[in-house]
């Protein structure tokens, strides 16, 4: 750079001096337009003078909105009022019209699914929101992507009521509200605990458990994911009694020695002896983990035995009897490993017994951050926000007073139905029911649980069949699994279940005398149903009686 040393100016002032000049910044004089230049290894360079105040590049906001005003703004918003502002019913007709049809079958009909429920207007408000919009891969505080504030604040708050709802203690307990089904969430667990081939143990399907758990039919055909990739061995219920058969269950497994043993199913009417369980799980070695999909809602009301005493993992769906959205969940044990002395509750042992003496050990539990991977990125992606929005809406639900009435309802209503049918000699498994479902077998009327669901439904009851123990297999089952939640949450009480229960038992007999006319053959069966007067007049009955009950969330 060519600098002349005349003092007492800076090199970068002499840097900076346009030639034939005598000071380092040009003269205020010189007209705006004219630049000053300057030597840089001799090379001339022009440097443009600053704009003056008026014509500063920082105009007033209302000079700028004017210039950078776009005409075509007011086009563009409408543009996109037009794609994302118009209702259902104008932007898919054709959606709207099925949505509609299934609305009025849902309010003309009898839901008696023992899985299913109708969730309130907030939490179909939560569902059909905007929170849908955000992608929150992770868990609150470790997001993938960024404006998760919120997002957060709602998943935290889900799992604060989560941990509130089953009286859990957050020091001892985690959960993880992301699972997309609870059987999701079971194979998270067997991902995050267990390598491929590992061995489960869980209830027999066609005994009422799930075939999520591990199950083979009787030709060797794996049914679900946990049997594909894992080794499993199903105990099963007692084909005499229909009760679990513990004596059995403890013989296989000490000689099968599986990791986790699985209790919970979703077709078993009674009461599980969880302090048996544990027992069972500790001398094989297995950690105890329950599907309690069927029964949370009665463990959160306390009206039946809760897993918490005694599992390291329990896991259920949120939308049966919980009323939440259609999702799954996952808690866990965390901190120092507290074992239990496990009392067994199984019959003949005194029913208000001393509470389990407790252990502690020196390990600790880890379960959170293997189970946490395992949902999040092993298994899916990022959670169902306006979900998780739902599910807290639901569980403020359970910790209220209002549902521990409902949940007392429900059972009442079970042992209605059970009793009305009784009474009308049909076969119930195990005589009754300690819960909110119970197990119909068909044999007795002749019928498959197939034909008989078909036919309700042509007669607006939903139901559905179910396999009964001591068969082959749920190829044909003979029986239908019958539950009371969803017309309990409409408002039905014992009364109404007694009226449920004659309609019932008059599809049975239509049913029968099909079999009779047609034969067995099911393509001959299902000739006709939608013509038949008897069906008809059933219908008729069946929509009278379902539309005088209120119908949450869409109520006409």
């Amino acid at each position: 750079m060519e600098i002349s040393r005349a003092e007492p100016e800076s090199d970068l002032s002499l840097a900076l001096r346009a030639p034939g000049t005598t000071s380092s910044v040009p003269s205020t004089s010189q007209p705006e337009s004219e630049p000053a230049t300057v030597s840089l290894l001799g090379y001339p360079l022009c440097f443009k003078r600053p704009r003056s105040s008026s014509s500063s590049s920082f105009s007033s906001p209302s000079k700028r909105h004017e210039r950078d005003f776009d005409p075509n703004m007011e086009s563009r918003r409408a543009a996109v009022r037009a794609w994302g502002n118009l209702p259902l019913s104008l932007a898919d007709p054709d959606v709207f019209e099925i949505m509609e049809k299934e609305k009025h079958r849902q309010i003309r009909g009898i839901e008696l699914v023992a899985s299913e429920n109708f969730v309130c207007r907030a939490v179909l408000d939560a569902l059909g929101s905007h929170l849908t919009n955000k992608y929150s891969e992770g868990l609150p505080g470790a997001r993938y992507y960024g404006g998760n504030h919120f997002i957060d604040q709602i998943e935290q708050l889900c799992q604060s009521r989560a941990l509130a709802a089953f009286d859990l203690d957050p020091s001892s307990w985690g959960v993880n509200v992301q699972p997309y089904s609870c059987t999701s969430a079971n194979f998270a667990v067997y991902t995050g605990l267990l390598m491929p081939k590992d061995r489960i143990m869980g209830l027999d399907s066609p005994s009422g458990g799930h075939v999520s758990h591990g199950y083979y039919t009787p030709n060797g055909k794996k049914v679900s994911g946990a049997s594909i990739f894992f080794e499993s061995l199903s105990y099963k219920v007692n084909p005499m009694t229909g009760y679990i058969d513990y004596e059995k269950l403890e013989e296989r497994a000490v000689e099968f020695h599986p990791r986790i043993l699985i209790c919970g199913g979703s077709s078993y009417p009674r009461e599980w002896d969880f302090a048996r369980l544990r027992q069972i799980a500790d001398r094989c070695g297995a950690v105890l983990m329950c599907d309690m999909a069927h029964i949370s809602g009665l463990v959160a009301a306390k009206e039946c035995r809760s897993p918490f005493e005694y599992c390291d993992i329990v896991t259920s769906t949120t939308h049966k009897s919980l009323r939440g959205p259609r999702g799954g969940i996952i808690f866990f044990r965390k901190g120092r490993i507290v074992r239990k002395q496990a009392r067994s509750s199984t019959p003949g042992t005194p029913k208000h017994r001393k509470p389990p003496a407790e252990e502690a050990l020196a390990e600790q539990y880890d379960y959170e951050d293997r189970i946490n991977f395992a949902v999040f990125p092993s298994m899916q992606g990022g959670p169902h926000n306006n979900h998780v929005a739902a599910l807290a809406i639901a569980l403020k639900q359970v910790s209220m007073p209002e549902y521990k009435a409902y949940i007392v309802q429900v059972k009442k209503n079970a042992r209605a139905l059970a009793c009305a049918l009784l009474r009308r000699k049909c076969r119930i498994v195990t005589g009754g029911t300690d819960n909110h479902l119970i197990l119909w077998d068909l044999r007795t009327f002749g019928l498959t649980g197939k034909f008989f669901e078909k036919l309700c439904e042509a007669c607006h009851i939903s139901i559905n069949k179910t396999p009964i123990y001591g068969e082959n297999g749920s190829i044909s089952p003979g029986g239908v699994r019958i539950g009371t939640p969803a017309m309990t949450t409409r408002g039905c009480v014992e009364n109404d279940f007694d009226m449920i229960a004659e309609f019932l038992i008059r599809a049975a007999n239509i049913a029968t005398n099909a079999v009779k006319e047609r034969g067995k053959l099911q393509k001959d069966l299902l000739k006709g149903l939608q013509n038949n007067n008897d069906i008809i007049e059933l219908r008729s009955q069946v929509e009278a009686f379902a539309s005088q009950f209120a119908m949450p969330g869409f109520d006409v």
